[in-house]
């Protein structure tokens, strides 16, 4: 037996439960299928700048999530040799503070706030494969908690289940039109985090090679985000806690923020998650967040493009009665997204190189911190009111490099392979552009 539905989603975390409100909200009926049981987490490092969080209010989720306890971050920090710098947000849509929520309140907040606009959210339910017609996607056949199967028929099938995404494997999208190797690995724990003084602070230091961050968060904790160089993952495979540590150590000024504080969760590893854009939109089906589109971590920019895009998409249900007209929709939607995102998403992969380029990569932080608008200025490109090629300009890339070699000049061979590379790679990012919008 089949049921019907003007949309079913697969997935119900920040992309699959934005779109799911976006839509109910327009008095269309949303059955949305999710394998997990909420509150339950993910792997995800979580942090929202000013932008991410003008999304959540934009949904209408962020006074749930805001009851989850995690404070405003009301200023960044960024540190390193020689570099201690501070400073606040430029507004968006008058928010002026970024916030990191552990993804089980996070999402349990956005799943809730679906289910009170008018959508169906089953958890412990799973998409197995999709129905066709004409090879258009007109449903999906679905798994329930006890293992019996049952179908959803819908004008339209919106994944939204992850990178690993049934829905994208389904319809042939699971191979991408561009990808990108991420350069760092990502480690993270949670502390205990007594220091009220660094409580509204998210703090980053890259010292030489070593990425490490600190963020306060939801329950009283702090989240410890440690992003070596890939070529570090055995070091850590060998005895992760102990190289944990160790690596804190590397970063003076992040073992100087944990003073006092206690890492008391176990740790969380990705070593391997290269960034991509999928083919997003077909005859019947979308694909939405991480399924469609995943930009390295290192950058901080998922969930605020989950959520956004999520609801964007939403905005289709005028034309969900027409096959025609929906398709054009999703077609649309989808090049708006890639607009939108591959700028950020080539900025993001220079930023996640863990080479010698890292070298460089600090002295044009602290140039980008040293003009006039400070770390502000910096905001304003990871909260996407500021375009981010203008941090990438090739003539500022040279004269950093020119400043690298004079302030590690044991790199020499690394930092010149690095800039060299990263050359190379801005001229393929003008191509690659194209090639995604065309």
């Amino acid at each position: 037996m089949s049921e019907h539905a003007d949309v079913v989603i697969a997935g119900a975390r920040c992309a699959g439960s934005a779109a799911a409100t976006a839509l109910a909200r327009q008095g269309r009926r949303v059955i949305a299928v999710d394998p997990a049981r909420f509150p339950s987490t993910t792997v995800s490092t979580h942090l929202l700048f000013a932008g991410g969080v003008a999304e959540l209010a934009r949904v209408g989720a962020l006074e749930r999530v805001e009851k989850a306890g995690a404070p405003r971050l009301s200023r960044a920090h960024v540190g390193g040799p020689g570099l201690d710098a501070g400073g606040g947000y430029t507004p968006v849509d008058g928010i002026d503070y970024g916030m990191c929520v552990r993804r089980a309140a996070l999402d349990t907040a956005l799943v809730e706030t679906a289910r009170e606009s008018g959508a169906e959210i089953r958890e412990g339910h799973r998409v197995i494969d999709l129905l066709w017609e004409r090879d258009r996607a007109v449903g999906v056949r679905v798994r329930d908690p006890k293992g019996q199967e049952y179908e959803i028929r819908a004008h339209l099938v919106v994944g939204a289940d992850g990178r690993r995404s049934t829905v994208a494997r389904l319809v042939g999208a699971e191979h991408p039109r561009i990808t990108h190797a991420n350069g760092r690995a990502c480690y993270y724990a949670y502390y205990e985090d007594p220091r009220d003084e660094w409580r509204s602070t998210a703090a980053m230091w890259l010292t030489g090679y070593e990425l490490g961050n600190a963020f306060p968060c939801d329950g009283g904790l702090a989240m410890v985000l440690l992003m070596p160089p890939v070529e570090r993952v055995a070091d850590f495979r060998g005895n992760l806690e102990a190289e944990f540590d160790r690596t804190v150590g590397l970063v003076p000024g992040l073992a100087a923020r944990l003073e006092g504080c206690t890492r008391t969760t176990k740790i969380v590893s990705s070593a391997e998650h290269p960034s991509y854009f999928r083919r997003s939109s077909g005859p019947g089906w979308v694909l939405v967040g991480d399924a469609g589109h995943f930009k390295d971590p290192v950058t901080a920019q998922g969930i605020r493009d989950a959520v956004r895009f999520g609801r964007l998409l939403g905005e289709t249900a005028a034309v969900l009665d027409d096959q025609v007209a929906l398709d054009r929709a999703t077609r649309a939607w989808e090049r708006k997204r890639d607009e939108q995102c591959v700028h950020t998403y080539h900025w993001t992969n220079l930023l996640g190189r863990g080479d010698g380029l890292a070298h460089v990569q600090f002295e044009l932080l602290r140039a980008l911190i040293g003009g006039p608008r400070g770390v502000r200025g910096l905001l304003e490109v990871y909260s996407r009111i500021r375009d981010p090629r203008e941090t990438l300009a090739v003539n500022g890339l040279a004269r950093a490099a020119v400043r690298a070699l004079r302030h590690n000049p044991a790199e020499r061979t690394a930092v010149l392979a690095g800039v060299g590379s990263a050359v190379r790679e801005l001229a393929q990012n003008r191509g690659e552009a194209k090639r995604l919008l065309a």
